[in-house]
C-alpha cells in the first residue's frame, strides 16, 4: 500500500527540473556511446532509444533516472512496468511533444499513454 498512496499523492511532485537533468544526463551518455563506441554522432537517438527501451523494461529506472533518484511504476498498482508499457513509454517519449505537455496530475501524455508514472524516491511515505 505505501507505494500506491504515494502514486496517489503525487500531483506535481516531480519538478520539471529534476526530470529534465535525468534526461540530459541519458542523452549526454548515449551521445558518448554512440560517438566513441560507434564513431557516430549521428546514432544517438538509436542508442538512447534501446538504452531508455531496455533499463525501463528491466529495471524501473534508466542511468539517468537512477542518479537523480526517480523510478518509473505502473500507475494502476506502483509495480514494475511492463515491457510493453516500457515500449510505449520510450516511443512517445522519443516524440517529445509527449514528454513535455503535461496532464493536471503531472505526467507527461507519454506516461498516461503507457500507464506509467514517475516515483520519487527521495521521499518517505
Amino acid at each position: 500500500m505505501g507505494r500506491f498512496s504515494r502514486l496517489a499523492r503525487m500531483k506535481h511532485e516531480i519538478s520539471l527540473g529534476r526530470r529534465l537533468l535525468g534526461l540530459t544526463i541519458d542523452w549526454l551518455m548515449c551521445y558518448a556511446i554512440a560517438l566513441g563506441l560507434l564513431g557516430e554522432g549521428g546514432l544517438t537517438l538509436l542508442v538512447f532509444f534501446i538504452e531508455v527501451l531496455v533499463l525501463t523494461s528491466f529495471g524501473g529506472a534508466t542511468a539517468g533516472h537512477r542518479i537523480v533518484r526517480l523510478k518509473v511504476v505502473r500507475f494502476t498498482d506502483g509495480g514494475a512496468p511492463s515491457p510493453i508499457q516500457a515500449l510505449i513509454r520510450t516511443v512517445l517519449l522519443v516524440l517529445v511533444v509527449t514528454a513535455i505537455t503535461y496532464d493536471e496530475n503531472g505526467r507527461g501524455i507519454h506516461e498516461r499513454l503507457s500507464g506509467t508514472a514517475l516515483l520519487d524516491l527521495r521521499k518517505k511515505d
